[in-house]
């Protein structure tokens, strides 16, 4: 069974306390390296890096589109929305494409990534939440504890792994980001992002991000949570940000002190 929101967070809680010793794989805090601005209308559902740019897919019907965008001013230098009826989702890039998920539409997108023309479409069962890429396969969540891989010429599924901690499914596994051989993942809802072992699925460590969203930033909406995460591999820079947060952050990752290993 696989927890609802409200039984993940305090799963999470539990983890971070040390009440949950035997579930807890290693506790990783940040410290803030740079902040950068980002768009406060910006309903982030996907993100990466790539070549000196943030791409962004917005979500929410009649208001989801496609974004390329200057790091340094968060100016969008090239967009595209989408039809009205489609609530955009995660992207990824694959030789000269931008792929593109919606949300229960169960249509992905093909683009042209250096203009963002049109060039196809392709269906997949179920929801679509987010995507990443191994350099071998496309990587993509669905909401549930499932993370499926994606043969990047036929766009349709070769594998899956299930996300456990301690053998606990984990759901809502949202935006994703592949970073030093593994799967970096928001989880929906709360302040945590999962680092997943692609290999088994299982939860190798969780990154706590409470905090990084300054109070003053906080418009109380319960939709503004924590969501978008990129990697600039050349230069090992590690952003994330939010849905409608005014700033993105790059961070360096710290180890808590008093974090407990899973025990195998």
């Amino acid at each position: 069974m696989s927890l609802r929101p409200w039984l993940l967070i305090a799963f999470l809680a539990a983890l971070v306390s040390g009440q949950n010793a035997h579930a807890a794989a290693p506790l990783y805090g940040y410290t803030i390296v740079h902040t950068y601005p980002h768009d406060p209308g910006a309903f982030t559902e996907g993100l990466f890096y790539l070549d000196g740019y943030l791409y962004e897919s917005t979500g929410l019907e009649k208001h989801s589109m496609i974004r390329k965008e200057q790091l340094e001013d968060g100016k969008v230098v090239l967009s595209r929305p989408l039809a009205p009826a489609y609530f955009g989702e995660g992207i990824v890039d694959w030789k000269g494409h931008l792929i593109q998920l919606t949300w229960r539409s169960q249509i992905g997108f093909i683009y042209d990534l250096a203009t963002f023309k049109p060039l196809g479409k392709f269906s997949y069962p179920g929801e679509g939440w987010a995507l990443t890429q191994n350099g071998h396969d496309l990587i993509m969540s669905d909401g549930t504890p499932n993370i499926r891989f994606l043969d990047p010429r036929r766009l349709k599924e070769i594998r899956r792994v299930t996300v456990t901690s301690d053998g606990t499914p984990i759901s809502n596994i949202n935006e994703l980001e592949w970073v030093k051989g593994e799967i970096l993942a928001n989880i929906w809802m709360t302040n945590y992002i999962a680092r997943i072992d692609p290999a088994t699925g299982n939860v190798v460590g969780w990154i706590d991000l409470t905090g990084l969203l300054d109070k003053a930033d906080a418009t109380g909406d319960p939709n503004q949570v924590l969501n978008g995460i990129a990697y600039d591999a050349k230069g090992d820079r590690l952003f994330v940000t939010g849905k409608d947060w005014p700033k993105l952050y790059e961070i360096k990752l710290v180890r808590k002190p008093g974090a407990v290993v899973v025990d195998k």
